[in-house]
């Protein structure tokens, strides 16, 4: 496949699949901004190393690996950044409260180690298979079906505990 045809099938996959990696990267990093960040930053990562893309026909597993290595990597960078003191928190409060409702689910989710809390998005709110999983992972079948029941495991601890 020569390279403006394989630029063209990125672009067309991405395109029409926008919706499914926006929401991927919602899952890691937690807000709209950040989201589109990683998925915009996806994409030229995927055009700029096409040539590792040996097979068209995995390019749906390749991509969704490119979008949560970035998305791990944008939490990673935000792990570093500096904590602001709750006085200059309190002193910039605008007084109004948040009225969002807090989801358990989403709390255990966010409680889960980042390897167990991939498998989970991936099969309950992706809904891939175990051996796509595994593809997207860079995984064994075998690891990816361990780190499935630990989170499992991990979650209904968590969830009996809230």
């Amino acid at each position: 496949m020569n390279e403006l045809n394989l630029d063209q099938l990125i672009a067309d996959f991405v395109i029409q699949n926008k919706e499914k990696y926006y929401r991927l990267a919602f899952h890691y990093v937690k807000n709209q901004a950040d989201a589109l960040d990683v998925v915009h930053e996806s994409i030229i990562k995927a055009l700029s190393n096409k040539e590792t893309l040996q097979n068209p026909d995995f390019l749906k597993t390749w991509f969704y690996r490119i979008v949560i290595n970035t998305s791990i990597d944008l939490l990673r960078k935000q792990e570093r950044s500096v904590i602001v003191d709750d006085n200059v928190l309190s002193s910039l409060d605008g007084g109004k409260t948040d009225h969002y409702e807090d989801v358990d689910l989403k709390i255990a989710l966010t409680s889960l180690p980042v390897q167990y809390r991939s498998v989970i998005i991936l099969r309950y709110f992706e809904d891939f298979k175990l051996e796509e999983i595994a593809q997207i992972l860079d995984k064994n079948i075998n690891t990816v079906k361990t780190r499935l029941y630990k989170a499992l495991s991990m979650l209904r601890i968590t969830l009996n505990e809230i």
